[in-house]
C-alpha cells in the first residue's frame, strides 16, 4: 500500500547527499520538491515487478528495500539491499525504458521521495550542476555493483561474508539470513555454518 504525504523535513537528507557532491542552489532545491513526491509504503510492497517499465527513481528517507530476480526455477536471488539515504532504482529498466527483469520490494515500512524519469530529465536540462551530481552518484552505484560482482567471482563464501559485514554491518540487524544468503550466492545452511565459526 502506497500513501502520499509531504514535509520539507523529508528532503533534508536528500539535499545533504547532493550538497556533499556539489552545492545545490535554492532554486534547484525548490525544483526538486516541486517535481517529486513523498510517499509511504508498507513492508513487502512491490514498487516494481518483472515486465513493468521502471519510470521512477526513489530516495529512501526511512526504511529498507531489496532488489531481486527469479531464475527459471522460480528461486529468488537478491542483488541489492538499500537503506536510508540511498537511491532505489532498477538501473537497466529505468535507463533503457525496457521491461524490468527484476523486482523492487520494501523490507520495512518506508518513506520515499519519488521522482519520475521525465521530471528528472527536465531538471537535468534546466540545471547543469544537477547533471554533475547525477553522474557522480551513477558512478558510485556502478562501482558498488562491480565490487559485488567481483566478490562473487573472486572470493570464497567466507570471504564474501566477511566483506559484507565490514561494508554493511547493519544488514544483519535488518535483513533476514535467508535474503543475505541469497545475496552472497550460498545456502542459508552454509551462512549459518560460517557465522558459527566467527
Amino acid at each position: 500500500m502506497l500513501t502520499s504525504s509531504f514535509s520539507n523535513q523529508d528532503y533534508l537528507s536528500l539535499f545533504s547527499l547532493f550538497n556533499s557532491i556539489y552545492p545545490l542552489s535554492e532554486e534547484l532545491k525548490a525544483a526538486i520538491i516541486k517535481n517529486s513526491e513523498v510517499i509511504e509504503a508498507h513492508k513487502k510492497v512491490k514498487l516494481l515487478s518483472v515486465g513493468e517499465r521502471s519510470n521512477t527513481i526513489y530516495f529512501i528517507v526511512k526504511g529498507a528495500a531489496r532488489i531481486y530476480y527469479l531464475n527459471k526455477e522460480g528461486k529468488e536471488t537478491n542483488t541489492w539491499f538499500l537503506f536510508e539515504n540511498e537511491l532505489l532504482i532498477s538501473v537497466y529498466s529505468f535507463y533503457t525504458g525496457n521491461p524490468s527483469f527484476e523486482y523492487i520490494e520494501t523490507l520495512e515500512d518506508c518513506k520515499l521521495i519519488a521522482v519520475k524519469r521525465d521530471k528528472l530529465d527536465e531538471m537535468y536540462l534546466k540545471y547543469m550542476e544537477f547533471n554533475f551530481s547525477g553522474r557522480k552518484l551513477t558512478e558510485f552505484y556502478h562501482m558498488r555493483n562491480e565490487m559485488q560482482a567481483n566478490d562473487l567471482r573472486m572470493y570464497s563464501a567466507k570471504e564474501r561474508y566477511e566483506h559484507l559485514i565490514e561494508r554493511n554491518p547493519q544488514l544483519f540487524q535488518r535483513v533476514s539470513l535467508g535474503h543475505i544468503a541469497s545475496y552472497l550466492g550460498i545456502s542459508r545452511e552454509t551462512l549459518s555454518r560460517i557465522r558459527k565459526q566467527k
